[in-house]
């Protein structure tokens, strides 16, 4: 266990922090008394995130995403990034 006056803390703040990241105890005192004990913070657990929390809530009327707008349509096609000929080149 280290013990360190305000002052000293102060000014090595980032050095007391890698050392209790390392495993070591600090002591913060003020004149000679201790005030503060630096230890370092269990880590968080993982949360894991819950899928299909929103199932059944939307409905997906593919006959209405099928017709689309003919002009939009048209615009995706002629595009510079739309390959002109639908199968590859050999």
């Amino acid at each position: 266990m280290r013990q360190v006056n305000i002052h000293e803390a102060k000014t090595r703040l980032s050095e007391l922090i890698a050392a209790v990241e390392a495993g070591e105890e600090v002591v913060i005192a003020r004149a000679g008394k201790p005030i503060v004990r630096l230890i370092a913070e269990a880590p968080a657990p993982k949360r894991y995130r819950q899928g299909g929390a929103l199932a059944g809530q939307f409905v997906w009327d593919q006959a209405a995403w099928d017709a689309g707008d003919a002009e939009i349509l048209e615009m995706f096609e002629e595009s510079i990034n739309a390959p002109l000929d639908p199968e590859p080149k050999a």
